[in-house]
């Protein structure tokens, strides 16, 4: 049975802490702006992030979301800061610190580091403005005044949600400013189940030789012979000017001989199926799969950019179901 005390406490946590981001909400404006600003016209220096306790693992999200989405950037212990790794700080860097009091005694030494050297850009993310690092900070995030969730409002909750979700915007602020696409986060992420599921077609298709071309003029006899050589149960058809101009299937080649015709001298044009299905090699593979199930087809030609006419590769569905996209 199903303690509703329970849900209830549940719930209300889930509350406090969505309330907390409609305020980070209304808390984006020209600060926001300005960070982004700073970020993207890094040119000659890194980005660098820190902070401590519970402000010291967001960072390290912050700094992985960042690099992931085409800003590249590294955590830097603030403890270990002042044990030697400050002189990984260097000129033309932007050093975002993020600490809910802005008082953390880690970041001192860090802060006062940055302020001696002018050509370090100081991002201060915190929630009191009387803060040494709020007073220190070339540029400031007033993180929003919120109920921690839970009785007290002792307990990091709705803060760290609130850092969390302010680094996340930013990320992908910078990533839609850079174009950033699937398929500059498929480089960044070549293992696991998410390069799976962004694996395009060019990444799978067969090329060179490896395509069942054949000659629109050949006769039946030989594509007959071809296409069980192939062992991919179609031909890619050419005519002039090495244009594809058409497919055979096993299917068609079945269809035909239950025709009872003698059709091994005819050529391939005259029986074959005209404008194959072709698609660009930038496409998903598992789109590639989904139109193969909808037409009810088990291979594609592909092509690229707008050059439809122009197969550079050839995929079968065994090939995409064998890759683990389904």
């Amino acid at each position: 049975m199903i303690n509703r005390n329970l849900l209830d406490v549940g719930k209300e946590v889930i509350r406090t802490e969505l309330n907390s981001l409609k305020k980070l909400q209304s808390s984006i404006g020209k600060s926001f702006e300005k960070i982004i600003k700073i970020i993207l016209n890094c040119k000659n220096g890194k980005i660098i992030i820190s902070g401590v306790g519970k402000s010291g693992i967001i960072g390290r999200k912050w700094s992985a979301t960042l690099s992931s989405t085409g800003t590249p950037s590294f955590f830097l212990d603030a403890s270990d800061a002042s044990h030697g790794d400050m002189g990984q700080i260097t000129s033309n860097d932007i050093l975002i610190l993020i600490s809910l009091s802005g008082q953390s005694e880690e970041l001192k030494n860090i802060i006062q580091y940055a302020s001696r050297n002018r050509n370090i850009k100081l991002i201060g993310i915190t929630s009191k403005k009387d803060s040494l690092l709020y007073k220190n900070a070339d540029v400031n995030f007033l993180l929003p005044s919120v109920k921690e969730a839970g009785p007290g409002n002792f307990v990091p909750t709705s803060s760290t949600t609130v850092q969390i979700a302010l680094g996340d915007a930013i990320a992908i602020t910078c990533m839609n400013y850079k174009k950033f696409g699937k398929l500059d986060f498929k480089k960044f992420h070549p293992s696991g189940s998410l390069s799976i599921k962004l694996k395009t077609v060019e990444d799978l298709m067969l090329t060179g030789r490896h395509i069942p071309f054949i000659s629109e003029n050949v006769k039946m006899k030989t594509a007959l012979q071809k296409i069980e050589k192939k062992g991919l149960g179609a031909l890619v058809v050419k005519g002039r000017n090495n244009n594809t101009s058409g497919i055979l299937t096993d299917g068609d080649l079945k269809r035909l001989s239950n025709l009872k015709l003698n059709f091994h001298n005819l050529k391939i044009k005259n029986v074959m199926k005209r404008k194959p299905i072709s698609i660009d090699k930038d496409m998903l593979a598992v789109q590639a799969l989904s139109i193969m199930n909808t037409k009810k087809i088990t291979s594609l030609c592909v092509h690229q950019k707008n050059k439809k006419n122009k197969t550079i590769g050839f995929i079968h569905i065994h090939t995409i179901l064998n890759a683990n996209i389904s």
